[in-house]
Formats: structure tokens, C-alpha cells, sequence
């Protein structure tokens, strides 16, 4: 049964002692604009990194295929164990649905490819976002050391 308290509402019963100013802290940590810059940072993120992996698989895997003699880098792979029956031994998308035990070299390059041109695109995002936010020199501290210690001496001369 529930307790009440003065006011004669219900009492929350506290069964972690701090709990309540861990919260509070929790609350005041989660309303600073750093996380909140994080969480934004981190959709944003997911977003475009398909993008970047439609770039790599849409439009610059085909073209390196191209170069190299129209190979589909995407479907390059090396049998380790058996091939079940019904699945064609060259079939890397049926393979991988089997369960076929398998190296994948060629879904590996297209995911090192898609990497290094996130992490570029990053890097240009960084170095660009650096020379907008660049500080205005810092405004003269005021007077120096020197400056004021005459200006203490000149007072105490003219008492």
C-alpha cells in the first residue's frame, strides 16, 4: 500500500539512497548542449553514411569494376566448406543466406572504400568547419604588469 506524504500525496518510495540527486544530475547532464550536439551529430551520421554507402556501391564500385574488366568487387568471395545442393556455387547472396561457410574479400574492399571516403568527407567537414569557427584575436588583456605598478607608484608619490 502506498504511503502518503504531508501534503497527502503519494511518497515515491526512494529504494536507491542518491538516487534522486543522480537523476537531477543525469537530467542536467543530458540538457547540456555538448550531448544534445552528440545525439544531433550521431543522426545526422547514420544519414549519411547511407548515402556514402549508396555513393560507394552505386556509383564508384561499377566504375572501379570497369577499370578491371567489368568485375563486381561485391560478389568476389572464397569458398571455405561445401556448397549445399540447389545453390549455385557462384551465387554469393544465396551463399550467405545458406550459411556457407566463406571469406567475403570483396564486401570487405567495398566496406574499406565506403570508410576512406566517409573519413574524407569528414576531414574536409573538420577543416572547413575549423576555418569558419576561426577565433578573432583575442582583444588586449589591458594594462601590462609594468603599467600598473607605475601607475600604483604615481599614486603613492602624490599622498
Amino acid at each position: 500500500m502506498p504511503l502518503r506524504n504531508r501534503r497527502g500525496t503519494f511518497a515515491a518510495q526512494n529504494h536507491f539512497p542518491g538516487s534522486s540527486n543522480m537523476l537531477s544530475e543525469f537530467r542536467e547532464f543530458i540538457a547540456k548542449g555538448n550531448v544534445m550536439d552528440l545525439a544531433v551529430g550521431v543522426i545526422i551520421g547514420g544519414a549519411f553514411a547511407t548515402i556514402t554507402t549508396s555513393l560507394t556501391s552505386d556509383l564508384i564500385m561499377p566504375f572501379v569494376g570497369w577499370l578491371f574488366g567489368g568485375v563486381d568487387f561485391s560478389s568476389k568471395f572464397i569458398l571455405l566448406g561445401g556448397v549445399p545442393d540447389g545453390v549455385a556455387a557462384t551465387d554469393y547472396a544465396k551463399l550467405k543466406e545458406a550459411g556457407v561457410a566463406m571469406v567475403g574479400y570483396g564486401a570487405f574492399i567495398t566496406a574499406v572504400i565506403n570508410f576512406l571516403i566517409l573519413a574524407f568527407v569528414i576531414f574536409l567537414l573538420v577543416k572547413w568547419v575549423n576555418r569558419v569557427m576561426r577565433r578573432a584575436p583575442d582583444a588586449p588583456a589591458g594594462p601590462s604588469e609594468v603599467d600598473l605598478l607605475t601607475e600604483i607608484r604615481d599614486e603613492l608619490r602624490k599622498k
